[in-house]
């Protein structure tokens, strides 16, 4: 069947040459704002070490700190992108930059990504930036969309992902490997939903259930079953 499959959250896969797929989990707004925070303070804690001591030096002590300024403040996120995969902010927060088909960040989008957080920042406090995030599933700013860069948790997954057993039963019509999969994640995070969330995403398959909420709920169930286990 040709129904076009839904989305649990904005986690998205992609599949290497080699046929190893990989899952990945976008890093929203929130996270990445207390991420910036984090970078930050550490940003200004250097800066304060650095102008007490060039404060002796007067004129010379200057230069060195505007000096400083820039090169901390355009190649800081870059060196930690480029060697550790994330700033620290980012690395204390368990996220991790890479390109956005999942392979290694290189050193021409990680510049580009970071030079264009002026064009994130306008017109004040990266407004620019948080628009674009919240507009796409992938919550990339202008410098991501322009570099082809995603940040993302390290860990995609923290649950568990086993099928609690129940009696199977088949699917009244033929499924997608996708819709099939789509099931399978549902089952297998369900116990992490709330009953709302459940209700909502089984309302996405009403064409493969009927009745209540928890009747659609039991016969995914069923359907996972029977996709794991058979008859």
């Amino acid at each position: 069947m040709n129904t076009p499959c839904p989305q649990l959250d904005t986690t998205f896969r992609y599949e290497t040459p080699e046929g190893i797929e990989l899952e990945l989990r976008p890093a929203g707004p929130v996270v990445r704002g207390f991420a910036w925070g984090i970078d930050f303070g550490i940003r200004a804690i250097a800066y304060l070490l650095l102008s007490g001591v060039a404060s002796l030096l007067g004129g010379v002590g200057t230069s060195i700190t505007l000096i400083f300024l820039f090169l901390v403040e355009w190649f800081y996120p870059v060196i930690f992108e480029m060697y550790k995969r994330a700033t620290p902010g980012k690395s204390i927060l368990g996220l991790e930059v890479m390109q956005a088909d999942g392979s290694p960040l290189c050193w021409s989008s990680s510049l580009l990504r970071n030079l264009l957080r002026a064009a994130d920042f306008f017109p004040f406090f990266y407004c620019s930036g948080f628009i674009s995030m919240i507009l796409n599933n992938r919550f990339q700013r202008l410098g991501d969309l322009a570099a082809d860069t995603v940040v993302v948790f390290k860990e995609s997954r923290n649950w568990s992902t086993k099928v609690p057993k129940f009696p199977p039963q088949p699917v009244p019509l033929p499924l997608s490997l996708r819709e099939q999969r789509f099931i399978l994640d549902f089952v297998e995070r369900a116990e992490f939903l709330s009953v709302e969330r459940r209700g909502e995403l089984a309302e996405l398959l009403l064409f493969l259930t009927t009745g209540s909420h928890k009747q659609a709920e039991l016969a995914l169930l069923a359907y996972a079953n029977w996709f794991v286990r058979g008859r």
